[in-house]
């Protein structure tokens, strides 16, 4: 796989590239850039750790797999390329945006956000086109797994997002009582209004960082 991050989260990756698991990880993703369409494009698969420091990491918002669509995946959770439609999902959140805020979007790129210390990690970071969790069990998670318990471990006051059942999963690694842990039911339209809707994480998670002296986001 190529490595183009620029921010000391390559230091991050370099230990996780030492590790047991990673030579099968990177041989199955090799073998399907190889065989088939992935997604996102290789030089964009670390794309979330591009944008800030690991020390300035303020918000982990955790997404489950890039979008199998063409076009689409720019290697941030629930973010897509400029100017392309917005996926179902994504509409749900700038819905619940505008509810909670009064900010609408109209632009599915969320690179401003990730500029702004938000870590839009998805648990696998690869995906065969048309064929949604394929890489599910490549090792991803157990790599993603690990920035959650590193940023766990080493920063204070980080506000966690878990959307959905899958999200939630993870959220036994989080055991430092100093972050914020925020949880509701998935944006999709199947699961939205059972949860998502009305639980305002865009004003909780600024009210959280402006409670412990952090610049607050841009939505």
């Amino acid at each position: 796989m190529q490595l183009t991050v620029q921010t000391d989260w390559n230091d991050f990756i370099k230990t996780q590239q030492q590790l047991s698991y990673w030579v099968k990880l990177d041989q199955l993703v090799t073998n399907a850039c190889q065989n088939s369409t992935v997604y996102p494009a290789e030089s964009l698969i670390f794309q979330c750790f591009n944008y800030f420091n690991i020390a300035n990491t303020k918000v982990v918002i955790l997404g489950q797999d890039p979008y199998y669509l063409p076009n689409l995946a720019n290697g941030l959770a629930f973010s897509v390329n400029p100017q392309q439609p917005l996926p179902k999902s994504l509409i749900n959140i700038y819905q619940e945006l505008m509810t909670d805020i009064g900010i609408k979007r109209t632009n599915g790129d969320l690179s401003d956000w990730a500029k702004q210390g938000i870590l839009l990690l998805n648990a696998s970071l690869t995906v065969t086109a048309y064929k949604p969790n394929s890489h599910l069990g490549f090792g991803w998670e157990i790599f993603t797994d690990n920035v959650i318990r590193y940023i766990n471990q080493h920063l204070p006051h980080v506000v966690y997002v878990l959307w959905g059942n899958y999200a939630k999963s993870k959220k036994y690694l989080i055991t430092n009582s100093q972050h914020l842990v925020l949880t509701a039911s998935h944006p999709s339209p199947l699961s939205a209004y059972y949860g998502f809707f009305g639980s305002k994480p865009f004003s909780k998670i600024n009210a959280y960082l402006a409670q412990h002296n952090l610049k607050t986001i841009n939505w």
